[in-house]
Formats: C-alpha cells, structure tokens, sequence
C-alpha cells in the first residue's frame, strides 16, 4: 500500500506536534521539519515505534532566507512526494513595535509569511499535476484585526489568512484544497515565547489544548473546508467585521496587555 506523505513544519512542539501525531495515527508518512534535530530524532523514534510509519527529519530554521528551498530539495534528495503540507511553524513577540529587536522582527516576517508562501509554492504545483492534494495554513484569531504590541504578529496571520481564502478559491476543481485554521489563544507554550504569559489574551480567555486545536484542523483539512474557526473564533470575526475599527485595535490593545 502506498501511504501518503504529509510534511509538518513547527513539529517539534505546540500543535506541530499534535498534528504529527494526528496524521501518525491516520496512517501518514511524515517529514517533520523544526530547527532542533535532537528533539525531531526522538520524536521520529516515538511515533514510528507507535504507528510503524515512516518519518523524515528534516533539521532546518526556517528563519534563513533559503530554508523553503532546502526542505522542498530535502524532499526531492529523498524521493518523497508530498500529499499534505501543514505550514504550522510561526511565532510571535511583544512588544511596542520600535523596541522589539529588528533582527527578531526579521526572522518573524520571514517564518511565519514568506516561508509559509515559499513552501506553498513550492509543493503546490506537484499537487496540482497529480490532481490531489491538501495545504492547511495554520492562522489565528489575531487574522481580524490590528494588534497593538504586537504589530508584526497579528499583521502576518492577516496575511496567511487572505492569502489561504484565495489559494483555496483558485485551487477549486483540481482536485486540491487549501484550509486555513482560526484558533483562538491554544496551550503551546506561545505565550511564554512571545514574552506575554501575564496577557489578558490567556488569563481572560482559556485556552484551548493544542490536541484539540489539531484535530480540528486535521478534519476541516480532510474534508477540504477553506476556513475552520474553533471554539469562538467565529463570533470574533464577525464582531471585529461589525464594530469600529478604532473600538477593535484598542480592545486588542487592552486585551494584549
């Protein structure tokens, strides 16, 4: 039987995680794709002793300008077609805009838009020459609105958004789908990334588990939806839509902390 192949970036931790093991479990090969090798070897160990796949490690940050290209030939080197492409790595930082440093703001800019573009670029034709495929772009909440402190972040889950509603638009009838997932503040260890565990953002709001978050955007995938909101994700969309748009950047702001 000839299993299909997803590539996950951002797999070492957080929802990447989840989502290896989430497609582990549906009887998919992986490439995992993060920039700490050690912690992919020993999760290449667990989940092909757990559902006796096949997993690729693929060590690479995604922050150098010419990551995309060199996963994109790591996969070529090792003869793997990709099915399903889950562009899940990103991060985000706090901060007034002109303090943060610049050379983080670069890297953020280039993980979380361009790699994400790139490596949709780069897969997305093969998949269109074999007349199936799937992309889940992983956005957030943040998508709807302006986010004072931390600009650079929400401004590029804006972009993975539109972005992701036109590919699947333009996608439609070849046989390919491309889903972005909408989660609200999810447990991945972000807020202790971004600098903001003390944000109104995750002690007002609860978190969701990031097992739930995955399997969410596992199915929507699966099923070739173009936008799967979770939990109340939905009802923010349409009261940053409806409101003000000075009354929703200062609730972010207030909301941010």
């Amino acid at each position: 039987m000839n299993r299909k192949t997803a590539l996950i970036t951002g797999a070492s931790s957080g929802l990447g995680l989840e989502f290896a093991k989430i497609y582990s479990r549906e009887g998919y090969d992986l490439v995992i794709v993060a920039r700490n090798a050690d912690r992919l070897n020993e999760l290449k160990t667990e989940l092909e002793n757990s559902y006796h796949n096949t997993v690729y490690v693929c060590a690479q940050d995604l922050s150098e300008q010419d990551a995309a290209e060199k996963v994109f030939d790591y996969t070529v080197e090792n003869n793997i077609t990709i099915h399903t492409l889950v562009n899940n790595a990103g991060f985000g930082d706090f901060g007034n805009f002109w303090e943060i440093d610049p050379e983080r703001q670069k890297n953020l800019m280039q993980v979380n838009v361009v790699a994400l573009v790139l490596l949709t670029r780069a897969f997305l034709p093969g998949m269109i020459e074999r007349g199936e495929g799937r992309v889940l772009n992983v956005s957030s909440l943040a998508s709807f609105m302006g986010g004072p402190r931390m600009p650079l972040y929400y401004a590029s889950k804006g972009f993975i958004l539109q972005f992701s509603e036109a590919l699947s638009e333009e996608t439609k009838g070849t046989g390919v789908s491309v889903t972005v997932l909408l989660p609200g503040p999810t447990a991945t260890g972000f807020e202790q990334a971004a600098q903001m565990k003390n944000s109104k953002m995750f002690t007002l709001l609860k978190p969701a588990s990031a097992q739930a978050v995955a399997e969410a955007g596992y199915k929507a995938s699966i099923k070739g939806k173009p936008l799967m909101y979770h939990r109340y994700t939905k009802i923010v969309n349409i009261a940053a839509r409806l409101s003000p748009r000075c009354l929703v950047r200062k609730t972010a702001k207030i909301i941010n902390g």
